[in-house]
């Protein structure tokens, strides 16, 4: 017999291990392994060591739809990401990879949904045993969903702070501090005026957390510095950052300090303000709230605050994972703000 069709055979082997198999080689009887796979029923630390100790010799996986049946869950997670206008969908898939990779090493698997239902998509998800645990994104300061979220009987993260997060798991990127962050920075350079460019306004007028979270973390830390600021809302298109970059040099001439909160503008911005005949950093300095790769990847690297996708991703999931498991929780997390100086930031000139 060839080496490949042995192969082939162990293979298909060990695709095929019964939970009669394990039982066999544990000495214990069928309904004992279920009862360990389970937790239905109490046995003893030798035997569901034993049992462990068969399941990893044989590689034996049970069927999802018979955990799901002895567990009554579905080891299947919602990831509720509404693709609402404004939202820049790369980061956002950032995060939902993220969630996926680690609910797999959990082993569950991941309903995306995508649709602007509000409550009700939530409560049609939730009346059927589809999943066992919600993520839900893109939070709002006044979130209609909030309520059902706070009466479900299935745990829920929410990766945003709406106002008002008591009763609630929240966890991101500390947007406020992340604000004051690119302030103090630009400030210990010596810049006076800066400028804030941030999301669509769309996304300003849902009152999303994490925009609103950043406008007053920037507007904060300038008047504690005694810096004059300005905010400026900007369409995520090559067209709005020339136009926004116009209007800054002709509204605020004395302006060396922009802020950009807006992921798909930074590079379109930086060199609208060139084409205008400002050097970035001798004449402009620039910093970003945005994701590692986008500042190290532009061709003059940005300065910036990064958001850290991932980290909160997987974070998000094991919250889920130890409600899941009916162990406590901290309902607040926020992730203290990192900022790396790159090349488009430099003192002020003067």
């Amino acid at each position: 017999m060839s080496n490949g069709r042995r192969g082939r055979q162990r293979e298909q082997g060990e695709l095929m291990v019964k939970i009669t198999d394990v039982a066999r080689h544990a000495g214990v009887s069928p309904s004992t392994v279920s009862y360990a796979l389970s937790g239905k029923r109490p046995i003893s630390e030798e035997t569901r060591q034993r049992i462990e100790a068969s399941i990893r010799e044989l590689g034996y996986r049970p069927h999802a739809g018979a955990r799901a049946l002895a567990s009554s869950r579905s080891n299947v997670l919602a990831l509720v990401v509404p693709f609402r206008t404004g939202i820049h969908v790369p980061v956002v898939m950032q995060f939902a990879v993220s969630v996926v990779t680690t609910a797999r090493q959990h082993d569950h698997d991941v309903l995306l949904l995508t649709q602007e239902e509000g409550e009700e998509g939530l409560r049609r998800v939730a009346d059927t045993a589809l999943v066992d645990a919600l993520i839900v994104m893109d939070v709002q300061l006044h979130d209609a969903r909030l309520p059902l979220l706070r009466a479900l009987d299935r745990p829920s993260v929410l990766i945003g702070f709406p106002a008002e997060a008591a009763g609630l798991t929240c966890i991101d990127l500390d947007f406020a501090a992340a604000g004051g962050a690119c302030v103090t920075h630009l400030a210990e350079l010596g810049h006076r005026c800066v400028a804030l460019v941030g999301s669509p306004p769309e996304v300003y007028l849902r009152r999303t957390g994490f925009a609103q979270r950043v406008t007053q973390g920037f507007t904060a830390a300038a008047d504690e510095r005694g810096l004059t600021s300005t905010v400026h809302p900007c369409e995520a298109t090559p067209a709005a950052a020339q136009a926004m970059a116009e209007r800054l040099l002709g509204e605020h001439p004395e302006l060396t300090g922009v802020v950009v909160h807006n992921e798909p503008v930074v590079q379109p911005l930086i060199e609208a303000f060139r084409r205008l005949g400002l050097r970035v950093p001798e004449d402009l300095s620039v910093v970003a709230i945005c994701p590692d790769e986008v500042a190290e990847q532009a061709p003059l690297p940005i300065s910036s605050v990064a958001v850290p996708s991932a980290e909160i991703g997987a974070r998000a999931v094991e919250l889920l994972m130890r409600k899941l498991d009916r162990l406590p929780v901290q309902e607040a997390t926020l992730l203290a703000p990192w900022l790396t100086r790159r090349a488009t930031t430099a003192p002020r000139a003067g």
